[in-house]
């Protein structure tokens, strides 16, 4: 059936984006969001994939013995929802990400997670290049402000904005959680 060939990858929601380190961050109900598609999509039983990021340093947030390591609870995985690990940005390389896609048929790939300009973007730009119809939900993502090599610093919405401005119909359709919900997931629901 047409519902069994989508998947929800959400990306890196794991506790070390709580950590002050990062500063500034735009979209605070970006992880409600990912909640509420979620939800929606477990109603469906369509294939959930969680991305945790994890790094060989052990005083990285990112170590698996680190509190930051654990997904947040808002998304923890259920039942036999996927998890993958990841050590680099793409959520395609080093792991079975495209393997499990193709098995299951996967047509259709929705992206949510953090943070906008990396992970998430890298991820977006890999699966479009994959040849996966593929969706970011821009209010499901967030970033945090950046300096760039100059010292200047750009604060946390326009590093979203601008990510998100240059993945659009380039490598995905970016929607908002509420435009997804009502113009993409209610038609194709059954």
């Amino acid at each position: 059936m047409e519902e069994k060939k989508k998947a929800l990858i959400i990306v890196d929601v794991q506790k070390a984006f709580d950590n002050k380190k990062w500063g500034e961050r735009n979209n605070l109900n970006a992880e409600e969001n990912i909640s509420k598609i979620l939800k929606l999509w477990r109603e469906q039983e369509w294939l959930v994939i969680h991305i945790q990021h994890t790094s060989d340093n052990p005083n990285s947030v990112f170590h698996h013995k680190n509190e930051g390591f654990a997904i947040k609870e808002i998304v923890k995985p259920i039942d036999k929802e996927v998890i993958i690990n990841k050590k680099v940005n793409s959520s395609f390389i080093g792991t079975n990400l495209e393997e499990i896609l193709i098995e299951n048929e996967i047509k259709t790939v929705v992206i949510t997670g953090l943070t906008t300009p990396h992970c998430v973007s890298t991820t977006t730009r890999m699966s479009g290049n994959l040849g996966f119809d593929t969706y970011l939900i821009s209010d499901a993502t967030a970033a945090f402000g950046l300096k760039d090599q100059n010292e200047i610093y750009y604060d946390a919405e326009a590093i979203h904005n601008i990510s998100l401005a240059t993945l659009h119909e380039e490598f995905a359709t970016i929607l908002t959680t509420d435009k997804w919900i009502n113009e993409f997931f209610s038609r194709h629901m059954y």
